[in-house]
């Protein structure tokens, strides 16, 4: 074995006095409360190297989890860096891997095949899809989705089919359900995720001889991210430690690295109170606090600790740092979310440059961080004008979500009805029982008659024709009743019929999902404000764009007869094509779906969700929404819980940022379809002043503390078509916002102005007053178009 190692050696010199009295603990339980940016990898790593070095344990005799692969690599790297041992003796991994691991040495045991195979999420669901066809069921009234989310969540509650309690008829079919996907997962020998973890706690709660080796193999077991565990890892983490009947196994001891204050995965099932149960549980005695944070300023740290310092409950503590105060957290408020967009855009030109004798930051080392994924769209679209290359993390760009891919294929065959690719994309999604074999059939008919799919369908006969021949039927109904509405009117009336919202319903995480398909409707509304379409621009039919006054070599500003021409199409700056305001949105989600992508290894600004950011750290943060009913999220204000867990996400949010912190909202914005006036987070308000400096004057516009609400907090949404409208209760009716004034825009007829999109033009002329102000220009490039001044940034050429 190694050498003792006393306090003077290398393993410990670079520790400081916290970190230390961790590492060096005797041999009972422990709960390191490790604070964002505090070392928490370095003391687990160091700590088993500590009771390696000093004789305590051997290498088979650690047990390590974590929750990522990524982090057990970094454990088990630093570890053979340290000391000269085989590191792939000690089991060090995530739970799911060292159930895995559990279950190939005692298969037998657990009446599984030697060579049994895991379920991925995706094999889990085509499992219980190919079991509901097998017996029968109505998918429509039990989706594959939720019934493999019922499952998933009995196993994380430790709950076999006769655990659960039915309190009704669907419940009793869901148990059923439950039952029939087991006995065929044991017939075909497969194990999902979550079976990994019930059955290996079930053996070990079972089978004594088996526990009492386990136990004695393991007398140290360390956890990483402890706030994170569900019940069932926690219970399964007391198995090594403790006797069926709650006593404390002499000799073990756990080890558990935790910070409540990061606890952001309720949805998942993570129970932030596993750590207040584990030391009452465990009798802890030794809790040890990292406060010392290693990557940010003061000013970054004083916010997060007066932020969640509101929260209730918490275990406490305080970040600090040796590297100063730093500069100040920077407040913006916008007027609109695309002025927000654009403000991010000209500071992050500015960041990027360099600063006299600094130097500029890198895009990769800048990160916009969002509540919710569908805030991603108007961020990428200003990017992407820009010419700014980017990354979305953990996710994909707006316009390559599988989601508004569907929508996108159902309005091309709106367009046209011979779009093989998008037809293929959604004949039988949502499902409509056309299966591989009726595909092939229509798709032999098509080369026959050398025609496109559509075309073909009238020559597929039998069942498979009548669900191909709905298919198209639904489509062509859509195409008409489409005729003279607004794009956004297109785009929701799609949304409905095709049957997409109402299949996101059933999903368990579907809710996401609509998001996006709603803030589509946004991205439209915008579009044809931004192109010059006007708001009520409608969708000519294809025959009729032929009639266009540039399709006849007219003069396009020369409205036809009875016609509104301006507000229905636009000519095209480089073809001279007429194009519908529907054919020229597909053409920008086109371009933005493939342009500007960044590549490997490139120097691209990331934009994440806060929970896809743990973890992470950057130079530059944005925190970018900090609006009531959007962070925190609507959904989470009706119960104490679920704000302070909103607070906990604004506290992970904050401390991803090491040098500079930026945080806005805007008083409107277009979000799920729907316009809302906003008042501004009450996180605000938690902040502390000494450390804020507000970029725009704090009180402008339709903000909270406008009103002196006093805690009373609200947010008012003005329907789209078709939608909801809702106002706070406290309000009857909303204030009228600023920007309702008319803007003091500058602008004449001959001015000289530039667009971050359509470059250097010509005001030729000026119409309306307030919101409803436009400009005629006159662009180099891209000839002339009518452009919104509450939404167009036209900036005077000097």
């Amino acid at each position: 074995m190694f050498p003792e190692v006393d306090a003077a050696s290398p393993l410990l010199q670079n520790l400081n006095p916290e970190q230390r009295a961790a590492v060096t603990l005797p041999n009972e339980h422990a709960l390191i409360l490790a604070g964002a940016g505090s070392g928490k990898t370095r003391v687990l790593t160091t700590r088993i190297a500590w009771l390696l070095s000093t004789g305590q344990i051997s290498p088979g005799g650690v047990m390590a989890v974590t929750f990522t692969n990524k982090a057990a690599k970094e454990m088990m790297t630093r570890l053979g860096a340290m000391l000269p041992v085989n590191v792939r003796g000690m089991w060090i991994g995530t739970f799911h891997g060292l159930c895995n691991r559990f279950l190939r040495a005692h298969y037998q045991l657990a009446t599984l095949p030697q060579s049994f195979q895991i379920l991925d999420t995706q094999d889990q669901l085509s499992a219980i899809k190919r079991l509901m066809k097998q017996f029968n069921v109505d998918e429509e009234r039990f989706p594959a989705k939720e019934t493999q989310w019922f499952i998933s969540g009995c196993k994380e509650d430790g709950l076999r089919p006769r655990d659960v309690a039915a309190r009704n008829e669907e419940d009793r079919k869901k148990v059923e359900l439950y039952q029939l996907y087991e006995e065929q997962c044991q017939r075909e020998g497969v194990v999902d995720f979550g079976e990994l973890m019930l059955r290996s706690y079930e053996l070990l709660r079972d089978n004594e001889p088996l526990r009492v080796h386990y136990q004695r193999r393991f007398r140290h077991i360390l956890v990483d991210e402890f706030q994170d565990t569900n019940r069932l890892q926690y219970a399964w983490l007391k198995i090594f430690a403790m006797s069926p009947d709650g006593t404390s196994t002499a000799g073990n001891a756990v080890f558990a690295v935790g910070d409540d204050d990061q606890s952001i995965y309720a949805f998942r099932g993570a129970r932030v109170g596993n750590m207040a149960d584990f030391v009452r549980e465990f009798h802890v005695q030794h809790q040890i606090k990292l406060e010392e944070n290693y990557r940010s300023y003061s000013n970054i740290l004083d916010s997060a600790n007066a932020l969640i310092s509101h929260n209730k409950g918490r275990l406490g503590k305080n970040l600090r740092t040796q590297q100063g105060p730093g500069e100040p957290v920077r407040v913006y408020e916008a007027p609109t979310d695309l002025a927000e967009a654009q403000w991010l855009v000209e500071e992050m030109r500015h960041l990027a440059r360099d600063q006299g004798t600094e130097p500029g930051f890198p895009r990769k080392e800048t990160a916009v961080l969002y509540r919710s994924n569908a805030q991603s769209r108007v961020i990428e679209t200003a990017l992407f004008n820009a010419g700014v290359p980017y990354r979305v993390y953990g996710g994909l760009r707006f316009f390559e979500r599988a989601e508004i891919k569907h929508a996108l294929a159902y309005l091309r065959l709106l367009e046209n009805p011979n779009d093989d690719t998008s037809f293929l994309r959604v004949v039988n999604f949502p499902p409509r029982g056309i299966g591989a074999r009726t595909i092939e059939q229509l798709q032999d008919a098509s080369r026959a008659a050398g025609c496109s799919l559509h075309d073909a369908v009238s020559a597929t006969t039998g069942k498979a024709g009548a669900n191909l021949g709905a298919f198209v039927a639904k489509v062509d109904v859509m195409r008409e009743q489409t005729q003279n509405l607004s794009l956004r009117e297109i785009i929701e009336l799609v949304l409905e019929h095709s049957g997409l919202i109402e299949h996101y319903k059933a999903e368990r995480e579907g809710a996401e999902r609509i998001e996006n398909l709603e803030e589509l409707a946004s991205a439209a509304e915008s579009f044809v404000m931004q192109e010059g379409f006007g708001r009520d621009a409608v969708a000519m039919p294809v025959d009729e764009l032929s009639q266009s006054p540039a399709s006849q070599g007219l003069n396009p500003d020369q409205p036809l007869l009875n016609e509104p021409a301006p507000d229905y199409v636009e000519p095209d700056a480089e073809t001279g094509e007429t194009l519908s305001p529907l054919s020229a949105f597909l053409t920008h989600a086109a371009l933005e779906s493939g342009d500007n992508q960044a590549q490997a290894g490139q120097d691209a600004v990331q934009l994440m969700t806060v929970h896809s950011a743990k973890g992470l750290e950057f130079d530059v943060v944005f925190v970018t929404g900090l609006e009531e009913g959007l962070f925190p999220s609507e959904r989470s204000m009706a119960d104490m819980d679920g704000l302070e867990e909103e607070r906990r996400l604004m506290y992970v949010a904050i401390t991803r940022a090491r040098k500079r912190l930026y945080i806005s909202h805007s008083q409107t914005r277009l979000l799920h379809g729907q316009t809302r006036y906003n008042v501004r987070s009450r996180f605000y308000d938690e902040l502390p002043e000494h450390a804020l400096k507000w970029l725009t004057p704090k009180n402008q516009g339709f903000s909270g503390s406008a009103f002196g609400y006093g805690g009373g907090y609200g947010s008012t949404r003005l329907s789209g078509a078709g939608g909801t409208s809702w106002s706070s209760e406290k309000y009857a009716s909303p204030p009228v916002p600023a920007q309702k004034a008319a803007p003091s825009h500058g602008l004449k007829a001959g001015l000289q102005v530039f667009h971050t999109k359509f470059g250097e033009g010509t005001v030729l002329s000026i119409e309306g007053q307030g919101d409803d102000a436009r400009a005629q220009v006159k662009f180099n490039r891209h000839g002339i178009k009518w452009l919104a001044l509450a939404v167009a940034k036209l900036t005077p050429v000097t």
